[in-house]
């Protein structure tokens, strides 16, 4: 479907075409005329899917009539993390350039200072994590009661990221006329919750299966050793045996394992860098931009980065790590694959992690190929070793021999003799290798082995007439 037969502005079409945009997605086309009826839309789509723009057109069109008032925000935006945030400002100042619309954008790592001085202006549109948001709120610095329109954008991440008792605290200090649009590539239970509780007879939109998985990426397994450095190993080998990589994203469970892979990468000669939550706000954003200009080939990333990463072209995903939540898997491999060009997942898969592999492959309901041999064709894997020779405990507790003559006449001796000749007997017999059978067993089974700055954000604090980006001194 065309824009302009989804009943969009003059203003609105003419900053579409501009951009280069002529068909809507399947989103975009399902959740714009609802969304321009002021209807509450509960949208169900990919990540990548064009989301932003199926609230961000309908939100501009109904800011065309009216102005902000000081500390008084008139729409609101909730958003994961900062530089999903950071994106979303981006996408307004490029579709709203023909309005004159004040944009405040409220993460971590910038001033309240100058935010507070955004917000006294007054903010057409606020886009915001909840944490911060909170914390002006807090500070007394910000009202919600003039909010026409609130998006809850990727709901289903926030579920993740612990901030549903966020949500639900500022849902309950705006206007119950609002509109509300939630976004949400899938739809656990606590959302459904969520959203019974605070959308009035919503219009819902599902444009693909939730838990789906582009038909453009091609999903793989790769077979991994156990133990950290053989694992770490066997990602070299199989990033050196992959074809046409002109960027890949290397995503791991823990922050900690993304220093270590990073430094890993790096030492052996992969031009790498790491992302995760704990960078400041000016690193993280140094380092996604120049993954963008591709003079970063491979960006190491935990969960928190998943989806705050717009990056239109990545070639390459690989799961270093099997998610913890099936769900992750699809956000992770979201990455690549998009707007129908080709794309590769890869995820290394070690034994323990097979109960994992099992409930992804569950949810997206195909089995994934292996590249190379399966876990379940080397059962050695899955089989604790056995010492040669070693007998059954309950064997050797059991077994009886003969009293050696030594012994006999040991026992014909007086009692303190006799003690003493007992241990002695005791050490020739077997149950003694037995007991340094058992020793070796556990120093066996011990586990031991050896084995920046954007462009569209020069200053991250936006505040924009037009499209104009206005710098803070």
């Amino acid at each position: 479907m065309k824009f302009d037969q989804l009943g969009l502005s003059e203003k609105v079409l003419d900053a579409v075409t501009a951009a280069g945009f002529e068909t809507a997605t399947p989103i975009q086309a399902g959740a714009i005329p609802p969304a321009l009826a002021r209807k509450d839309v509960l949208g169900l789509a990919q990540t990548g899917s064009g989301k932003t723009a199926a609230f961000a057109l309908p939100m501009l069109c109904i800011l065309e009539k009216g102005r902000a008032r000081a500390r008084i925000p008139r729409t609101l935006i909730l958003e994961p993390t900062r530089e999903l945030a950071a994106q979303v400002a981006d996408a307004f100042v490029l579709l709203g350039k023909n309005h004159k619309i004040n944009m405040a954008l409220l993460i971590g790592g910038v001033s309240f200072a100058d935010q507070n001085a955004i917000i006294d202006r007054g903010a057409d549109v606020l886009i915001a994590t909840p944490g911060r948001l909170i914390d002006h709120i807090e500070r007394g610095k910000l009202m919600l009661n003039g909010i026409e329109v609130l998006v809850v954008d990727e709901a289903d991440r926030m579920l993740d990221m612990g901030f549903i008792p966020d949500i639900e605290r500022i849902c309950k200090m705006l206007p119950i006329t609002r509109q509300t649009m939630f976004f949400s590539a899938t739809m656990p239970p606590e959302i459904k919750r969520i959203t019974n509780q605070f959308l009035h007879m919503p219009e819902l939109v599902e444009v693909s299966k939730p838990a789906s998985v582009a038909d453009t990426i091609v999903q793989k397994l790769y077979k991994a050793r156990k133990s950290d450095a053989d694992k770490r190993e066997d990602l070299r080998k199989l990033l050196n045996g992959l074809t046409d990589v002109k960027n890949a994203i290397v995503f791991a469970n823990r922050k900690r394992t993304v220093g270590i892979i990073e430094k890993s990468m790096q030492k052996h000669g992969f031009n790498a860098a790491g992302l995760h939550g704990d960078m400041d706000q000016q690193s993280r954003l140094k380092t996604l931009e120049a993954f963008r200009n591709n003079e970063i080939t491979y960006l190491i990333a935990s969960d928190v980065a998943a989806r705050g990463l717009d990056i239109p072209d990545v070639s390459h995903v690989i799961n270093y790590d099997v998610p913890i939540h099936a769900e992750d898997y699809v956000h992770r491999i979201g990455r690549t694959g998009r707007a129908g060009r080709k794309g590769e997942a890869v995820m290394l898969v070690t034994p323990p992690e097979k109960k994992a592999l099992a409930a992804i492959e569950k949810l997206i309901e195909k089995s994934i190929d292996w590249q190379g041999k399966a876990i379940a064709d080397d059962s050695a894997d899955e089989k604790p070793r056995e010492r040669k020779g070693r007998k059954p405990k309950k064997a050797e507790t059991t077994k009886t021999e003969p009293k050696t003559t030594e012994a006999k006449t040991a026992e014909a001796k007086t009692a303190g003799d006799e003690k003493k000749a007992e241990p002695t007997s005791r050490r020739k017999k077997g149950r003694t290798k037995s007991v340094y059978d058992e020793v070796g067993t556990v120093s066996d089974s011990s586990g031991f082995h050896d084995g920046n700055m954007p462009s569209f954000l020069a200053n991250p604090l936006i505040a924009g007439s037009g499209s104009s980006v206005k710098p803070k001194s």
